[in-house]
């Protein structure tokens, strides 16, 4: 390509002359369209040279110059640039012949620097809230996002349980009964008043809340106000102000409407007879539960099932009425029947009582039992408890005492030898007042004496150790333990009270050269009083053995009385033995040591009985008793008499007989027992 033609500069003045004409100060040179467009900003070519930019004031300044540029040489300066000074025309080279000049290569103008400016301090505080509001909002929505989306049913159900309270409604306990269907035990409804502190103290907003609810409450509660407002005064969310109070007090209450306070439904246990059978009933203790007797043995029959009242509440106690509510009734206790005579469980305690003062004794029994069904008809205790206010919680002695039978369990020998064919109630036998064992050993009557004849039946009657002894140590050791096992001893009646105990009877292979002679007239073995009138009830029941019991039936869920389930019944001796040794024991009332235990008009067959008992630290008491059997010829009832400790004598002949009398005589006529029709036909007692 061929290389652009150069021109020649244009002489000064001519180049002056073009700019005028284009309106160019004079001296310039003319700037090509190309050139100018390129040019840099004035502005910024006189920042760079650090002058200030160009104002409007500056752009009228340099049109006056340039006005009056224009009259004095007559070339009018461009509009925005100062008229510069004459300056010498350049010597330039030799233009070439003209040629079109290349176009000027467009410059771009240098980017003007950037001029931070502060922002003022409340734009800031500003923009600081927002991004706070922002930030907090942030947290809600994510807070809200976890609570509705993440945890809602977690926090839902916490709730509902936190305002959930379940309120156990307890269950009417059964009835105790007699054989009659006498009430013994029931309960009735009772109310106890409690308050929540914090919230009586929020009841009124002007004046004393507890001064007066104190005021209030005092003449319903029969609580002095005095007294009664130290008790509403704290912070406690519970606390009693009052127990067992009658429903119709509790209705007073809750009508006068003072903020927290409330009842709460309890049971209460009556006792209609006081301490009748008391030692046989037992009681229950605050919380509602049995403690003693009958009332712990049929703790569950008796306790039913509690109910329960479920709801929710609001934040002073009152129930939601749109809230979630479940009710589940009560299920009442079952009643219980007994066996025991009300009646004559009632007399027979006078009875006991008043002798038990009359001898000094420590303290007495009596029991009676039907002999066909084992039935007691009475359990007495001296000095018995009275359920609705309980001394103490001890079993009754009658089947938690243990002590040596002494000479009622003569009436076992006797069976054994018949059963064995040793004797028979006519045999003869010459009767020492004392008597050694082939061993060594010795043992004497009560009651010093010559040489008696005696039968079999004269042994018995007249209680004699000695010839026990010499008739009885004919028996081998293990049948002598065996007999008195299958009466009875060494295991529990199952009568059905607590703390029975199965008195004591060692192995006969542990009976040293005393012991396995001194049982056969009642020592060195122990006994309850149960279990010793098993023994006489057993013999009455031609010879089968029937299990005592106190309780004759319990109501089913059909509201049905169901009897209770009995041991099945043994034969322990045959019916002949039995009758036999029954037949000798009226000798031992009509001829023998029981004389003062006689009834008008009954027959009745019984032995006395003195025992020891031994207490801790080697003290050794003496048990006194009597028991029979009435009537003899068609026996019903079994009596047993003990008296403990007694100081006007220790004889049971003395001091248990004649309470056995009248016991058996009241029960006789209580239950409509006619007297006997027949005479006694008694064996001998003697021989010549």
């Amino acid at each position: 390509m061929r290389e652009p033609r150069r021109t020649a500069p244009a002489p000064a003045a001519a180049r002056s002359a073009a700019g005028a004409r284009r309106g160019a100060p004079a001296g310039r040179r003319p700037v090509p369209h190309d050139a100018r467009m390129a040019a840099p900003d004035p502005r910024a070519d006189q920042r760079r040279r650090g002058g200030r930019p160009t104002g409007p004031g500056d752009r009228a300044a340099r049109a006056a110059r340039a006005s009056s540029a224009r009259a004095q040489g007559g070339a009018a300066p461009s509009g925005r640039t100062r008229a510069p000074e004459a300056r010498p025309a350049r010597q330039t080279r030799q233009a070439r012949p003209a040629r079109q000049a290349r176009p000027a290569e467009r410059v771009r103008p240098p980017r003007p620097p950037r001029v931070r400016e502060r922002t003022p301090l409340r734009v800031r505080r500003q923009m600081a809230l927002l991004g706070l509001t922002a930030a907090a909002l942030a947290v809600c929505a994510g807070k809200l996002v976890y609570v509705q989306a993440l945890a809602g049913p977690e926090l839902a159900a916490t709730a509902l349980a936190w305002r959930t309270v379940t309120e156990e409604i307890p269950a009417e306990r059964g009835e105790i009964l007699d054989r009659n269907g006498v009430v013994m035990a029931t309960s009735v409804e009772r109310w106890n008043i409690a308050v929540d502190q914090r919230q009586l103290a929020r009841w009124k907003k002007d004046g004393d809340s507890v001064a007066d609810a104190a005021e209030l409450l005092g003449p319903i509660l029969g609580v002095p106000p005095a007294e009664l407002g130290p008790q509403l005064i704290g912070d406690a969310a519970f606390r009693y102000i009052a127990k067992g109070v009658a429903p119709e007090v509790y209705e007073q209450v809750m009508d006068l409407r003072i903020l927290g306070v409330f009842g709460e439904r309890v049971s209460q246990r009556l006792y209609p007879n006081g301490t009748t059978a008391g030692n046989v009933l037992g009681f229950v203790g605050t919380d509602g539960y049995g403690l003693a007797g009958l009332e712990q043995v049929w703790e569950d029959t008796l306790a039913g099932t509690p109910g329960s009242d479920t709801y929710e509440r609001g934040e002073d106690g009152q129930r939601i009425p749109t809230g979630r509510e479940e009710y589940v009734p009560a299920v009442p206790g079952r009643d219980v029947q007994l066996t025991i005579d009300r009646d004559y469980q009632y007399t027979v305690q006078q009875m006991l009582d008043a002798q038990v003062r009359a001898t000094g004794a420590a303290w007495g029994a009596v029991e009676v039992v039907d002999v066909r069904t084992g039935e007691v008809l009475v359990l007495a205790d001296s000095g018995a408890i009275d359920p609705n206010d309980p001394a103490h919680a001890e079993p009754s002695r009658a089947v938690s005492y243990t002590y040596e039978p002494g000479s009622t369990a003569k009436a076992i020998t006797m069976a054994a030898i018949l059963e064995t064919g040793i004797a028979t109630p006519t045999s003869p036998f010459t009767v020492p007042y004392q008597y050694t064992t082939p061993n060594g050993q010795t043992f004497k009557d009560s009651h010093e004496h010559p040489t008696l004849p005696l039968t079999l039946t004269g042994i018995l009657a007249e209680s004699s150790n000695t010839g026990t002894v010499m008739v009885g140590q004919q028996l081998p050791r293990q049948v002598r333990h065996d007999y008195l096992a299958k009466f009875g001893f060494g295991s529990r009646t199952g009568i059905g009270l607590p703390g029975e105990t199965g008195g004591l009877l060692h192995d006969a292979e542990d009976w040293d050269g005393r012991s396995e002679f001194a049982v056969l007239f009642g020592q060195a073995v122990g006994a309850t009083t149960v279990q010793n009138t098993q023994v006489f009830a057993t013999l009455a029941n031609h010879g089968v053995r029937v299990q005592p019991h106190v309780v004759a039936a319990v109501e089913d869920e059909n509201g049905v009385m169901q009897p209770v389930e009995l041991e099945e019944p043994r034969q322990v001796v045959s019916a002949e033995t039995a009758d036999t040794v029954l037949r000798m024991l009226e000798s031992a009332v009509l001829d023998g040591t029981g004389g003062k235990a006689a009834v008008p008009g009954y027959r009745i067959a019984g032995k006395t009985g003195t025992a020891q008992a031994f207490e801790p630290g080697g003290v050794i008491k003496v048990v006194a008793s009597f028991i029979g059997v009435a009537p003899a010829d068609d026996p019903r009832l079994a009596v047993n008499v003990v008296l403990y400790d007694p100081k006007s004598s220790v004889y049971g002949g003395s001091v248990a007989a004649p309470l056995f009398r009248d016991v058996t005589a009241f029960g006789l006529q209580h239950l409509g027992i006619p007297p006997s029709g027949t005479t006694p036909e008694l064996f001998p007692t003697t021989h010549s």
